[in-house]
């Protein structure tokens, strides 16, 4: 594959990782040797899913601003940040069960997000849990790669109501933390970066570039200083703020519910 794809690769190839990420094995093509493309055409690819499974009924909520902090960007040795695209089905509530086998290698992100108004200005401010297929099947890392594999995201657990609409952490310092099976794993500010919640200069940026509006209460997740954690089954995940535990979730395999 050249490394800009004609639109009628682009199409072909989102059809392709649509069926792969609705097989739990998503990104294939990555795997195939010489297979490149650049980044603007990933976001293309990304899109041209997107619209596919809006096509077949789904519902874009909002959209994910990733590998901005400095744990990730450790992680992955690749600097964004980027872009993927949130749906209404694969957000899931306060103390939802995740059943593992449902993802490629599920791992998980403890983080903020935004909701935005009409004008783009936040609204609300809310930790959230981050759901990943936690997979990169290229010899070596790259954007494109995660671009096209929707930054890897595969759903979010969100909190109460109630905070979903809070504006109490939107000019607070506290300490965000994330808690697996009771331990803590990491404590950090509120915002993976010194300029606040939510890169949404940069995300409206990158959407209008492809021709996409961010439309009047989405939610944004705004990434993490902390890193992305493989959880199994039996695992008790949560993110809490200033030692208050907002939201949660269970790891637990189908075969045992």
């Amino acid at each position: 594959m050249k490394s800009t794809p004609s639109p009628r690769q682009i199409e072909h190839l989102a059809h392709r990782q649509l069926l792969d990420y609705q097989s739990n094995n998503p990104g294939t093509c990555f795997s195939e040797p010489g297979f490149n493309i650049t980044v603007a055409a990933a976001y293309h690819l990304q899109d041209a899913v997107s619209r596919l499974r809006v096509e077949a009924g789904e519902r874009i909520i909002g959209y994910k601003v990733g590998c901005t902090g400095p744990g990730t960007k450790a992680q992955f040795g690749i600097n964004g940040p980027i872009r993927g695209t949130l749906f209404e089905d694969e957000a899931r509530q306060n103390n939802a069960v995740i059943n593992p086998n449902e993802f490629c290698q599920l791992a998980i992100e403890g983080e903020m997000a935004v909701k935005v108004d009409e004008d783009g200005q936040i609204e609300a401010a809310f930790p959230v849990i981050e759901l990943h297929n936690f997979i990169f099947r290229a010899e070596q890392k790259t954007l494109a790669e995660l671009i096209a594999n929707n930054g890897i995201n595969a759903g979010i657990v969100l909190p109460e109501m109630n905070w979903q609409d809070s504006t109490k952490y939107l000019h607070k310092n506290a300490q965000l933390t994330l808690c697996i099976n009771g331990l803590d794993i990491g404590t950090t500010g509120l915002w993976p970066s010194d300029d606040g919640p939510g890169k949404r200069r940069w995300l409206k940026s990158n959407l209008d570039d492809y021709g996409i509006k961010l439309n009047p209460g989405s939610t944004v997740l705004a990434g993490t200083a902390l890193g992305l954690y493989p959880v199994k089954s039996g695992d008790e995940v949560s993110v809490h703020i200033d030692r208050q535990p907002l939201v949660s979730c269970t790891i637990k395999d189908s075969r045992t519910l």
